[in-house]
């Protein structure tokens, strides 16, 4: 028992601070994440689950440095009782959200380990469920796991890392994440992403007499009745199923996808951030100059979107796309992405917003 309560420990300080440090690193990311949790509670369970939207991204930052610090004081076991009944409050939380998510198919992606590891909604429950059983056993076998060091020592490091832990949530709030792991990190080429890197396949699964059969081609046997098909290599599919960008006249996608374009993100005026406008307006003098294409996209109407750019003499043209989308290819709002036929050269905050000669240094990197 005394091998398994050791093999349990450091499994679970292990993987709460991963679990941290993933989310931590797109701690936006995560805050969507929880915004659409609160908005499936507001509908299904009670309408004062609305009121936390405002607070997601404290509650972000707040949840995954708690991750990442009882991780820590469990591996150096600081406060070993207090840090295990914590890790049983925070896991049974958790296990309550991903059987919510799997059992009503509300939320199906957790965010569990943000976009780096995708996990489908019954893994991430099963793994909850791996978790809470780890920690309950750690709770009745706390005499293994005996103090290794003075409780000063464990003190200095847990505020040590949790305010480090904090720090860098609120960094890659107010520049990017650290690591990109979506299809729109820099270097991807977007419309190679969004054809399927081979043919899919398929089988078909009918039924007869009541029972289920599986067929990768389609039967002549009439007495069979269709149930569904399912990919076989849906690995193969496309990783970018969902860029579009239009506007009153028509689709843009493709314009977008050609040539040298730098595109100023707006997912949404209500919320856009006007600090750093007069940088990215002189930007887009400098950009038009040496032959780059400013575009806005944004998902606000044009009635607002035509307010707003009056407002901040942001003199692009625009056009739409969808918010989740927008989300997804940049977590700034506005943010600015550098596009070189399809390829993305460069993304940048709007605290970061680059100069023309930083602009087109990036057009000559991430070269295929």
């Amino acid at each position: 028992m005394k091998f398994i309560s050791k093999f349990f420990w450091l499994f679970v300080g292990v993987l709460f601070i991963f679990s941290g440090l993933i989310k931590i690193n797109d701690p936006v990311g995560t805050a969507i994440k929880l915004e659409e949790y609160f908005d499936v509670f507001s509908q299904d369970i009670a309408p004062f689950f609305k009121s936390f939207e405002p607070y997601s991204l404290f509650l972000s930052i707040f949840l995954s440095a708690a991750e990442i610090v009882l991780g820590v004081a469990l591996l150096v076991r600081y406060q070993l009782k207090a840090v295990l009944w914590l890790l049983l409050i925070m896991i049974v939380f958790f296990t309550f959200l991903t059987f919510y998510s799997a059992y009503f198919d509300k939320v199906t992606d957790c965010g569990c380990f943000g976009d780096a590891i995708k996990l489908t909604p019954w893994e991430s429950f099963t793994k909850d469920v791996v978790l809470l059983v780890m920690i309950v056993v750690l709770l009745f076998t706390q005499q293994y796991l005996q103090p290794f060091m003075r409780a000063s020592s464990g003190a200095i490091i847990t505020i040590i890392v949790t305010a480090l832990s904090v720090a860098v949530g609120w960094y890659a709030y107010e520049h990017l994440p650290y690591i990109d792991f979506r299809a729109y990190k820099v270097g991807n080429n977007i419309p190679e992403l969004m054809k399927p890197s081979e043919p899919l396949r398929y089988k078909y699964i009918l039924t007869k007499n009541g029972q289920d059969e599986e067929f990768e081609e389609y039967p002549m046997d009439t007495t069979y009745t269709f149930k569904q098909m399912v990919a076989i290599n849906p690995e193969a599919g496309p990783k970018i199923t969902d860029f579009n960008v239009w506007n009153d006249e028509g689709d843009h996608t493709q314009e977008v996808l050609t040539g040298k374009k730098l595109l100023i993100i707006v997912h949404s005026v209500a919320k856009a951030e006007t600090d750093n406008i007069k940088d990215i307006n002189a930007l887009v003098k400098a950009a038009e100059a040496a032959g780059i294409t400013p575009m806005v996209v944004t998902s606000s109407s044009s009635a607002d979107f035509e307010k707003f750019r009056h407002e901040v003499n942001l003199a692009v043209p625009y056009y739409f796309g969808d918010g989740t989308v927008l989300k997804t290819i940049i977590r700034s709002n506005p943010g600015l992405v550098l596009l070189q036929d399809g390829i993305v050269k460069g993304k940048w905050h709007h605290n970061d917003t680059p100069s023309i000669e930083e602009v087109k240094e990036a057009l000559t990197e991430h070269e295929e």
